[in-house]
């Protein structure tokens, strides 16, 4: 019998909810058979959009949730006021195993101060990381953290470490995840205090492959599979990414219509551009999962259109799939208890 994985999307999360947010969820379910979506949001907006696609009925249901967390409401103040917000009631069904997951494009702070105190921890999980996917030269790698603690300490860090080797193993396919520490330099003795802490810890982790210190130029090679960082640091890594990534493909564009040769020379090199472009698409990737909680939270980018919602969905299955949740808590709870 086939085993289906339940899904709960914010259907009001995002810039461009709810009609990307319903097309993901129904292109989702169109392609594949073992997902079930639970569009939380408000009934007759969601409903409205639905009317536009043809899908099985038993594979989206939708859930009543009238109110709204906006982008610029104070995370914890929304999530104790707005019982019945999408984000508040989706939460709450992944906790009550209803659901195995929560997708949502909405309000980042939000998202993490539910997966926190609704989902909750993992026993023995000190802080839960952001990991986004980024696309390298050779392949793509894990930044962990990217947002969810800006203060982190050196325990925390050798846990992301943990963390992220066995999601890039197991829902990547990574074997033996080369795990590296965002430095200022390559030598040991260089870095913050943080960085200066962690990195004899990191190295005599025997459960993970630690490769040392990576700076910030090597990260777009390839130089490590899963990259260790505070949240500050990573998201200012990630937003540079994502900024000089749209800066440089529209450079290109620009470059290439200039004049009436490049035009002819892009004709020739268009099939072969889109491609290499294609593969540093953010909504490739799917969502940032939360890891450490007892259930899969997963957040996409706030202007995430139908493909990216797609994509997390996707890659919520595989998450299921592999035991995720299960293996961190039996590699790296379950062992730090026994030490």
């Amino acid at each position: 019998m086939q085993t289906v994985t339940k899904v709960v999307v914010d259907a009001m999360g995002g810039d461009n909810a709810p009609m990307e947010v319903v097309k993901g969820a129904v292109d989702a379910v169109s392609s594949r058979s073992d997902i079930k979506v639970f569009l939380v949001g408000q009934e007759e907006a969601v409903q409205e959009e639905l009317k536009k696609y043809q899908y099985l009925a038993d594979q989206i249901e939708v859930i009543d949730a009238p109110e709204v967390i906006e982008m610029a409401e104070p995370p914890v103040q929304a999530i104790r006021t707005k019982k019945q917000s999408s984000i508040v009631v989706g939460m709450n069904m992944v906790k009550q195993k209803e659901a195995d997951a929560f997708v949502s494009a909405g309000s980042s702070g939000a998202v993490l101060v539910g997966g926190q105190t609704i989902v909750g921890r993992i026993r023995g999980i000190k802080r839960t990381p952001l990991a986004p996917i980024i696309p390298t030269e050779s392949g793509r790698s894990l930044l962990i953290d990217c947002g969810a603690n800006v203060d982190a300490r050196p325990e925390h860090l050798v846990q992301f470490a943990k963390m992220g080797s066995v999601y890039m193993e197991n829902v990547i396919g990574v074997k033996n995840p080369r795990v590296a520490i965002v430095n200022i330099g390559a030598e040991e003795e260089k870095g913050n205090a943080l960085v200066k802490e962690t990195f004899p810890l990191l190295r005599e982790c025997k459960d993970i492959n630690f490769v040392g210190s990576i700076e910030a130029r090597e990260i777009p090679h390839g130089g490590a599979d899963v990259i260790v960082c505070e949240a500050f640091v990573g998201n200012v890594i990630l937003k540079l990414y994502e900024g000089l990534s749209a800066t440089l493909i529209s450079v290109i564009k620009g470059g290439l219509m200039s004049t009436t040769k490049s035009k002819i020379g892009a004709a020739l090199a268009l099939p072969a551009l889109k491609k290499t472009l294609k593969s540093f698409a953010s909504d490739e990737y799917g969502g940032a999962p939360l890891l450490g909680l007892n259930g899969l939270v997963v957040k996409t980018h706030g202007s995430s259109k139908a493909r990216e919602i797609t994509n997390s969905i996707y890659q919520c299955v595989t998450f299921r799939e592999q035991k995720i949740n299960e293996i961190i808590k039996e590699k790296i709870t379950d062992s730090e208890e026994n030490n």
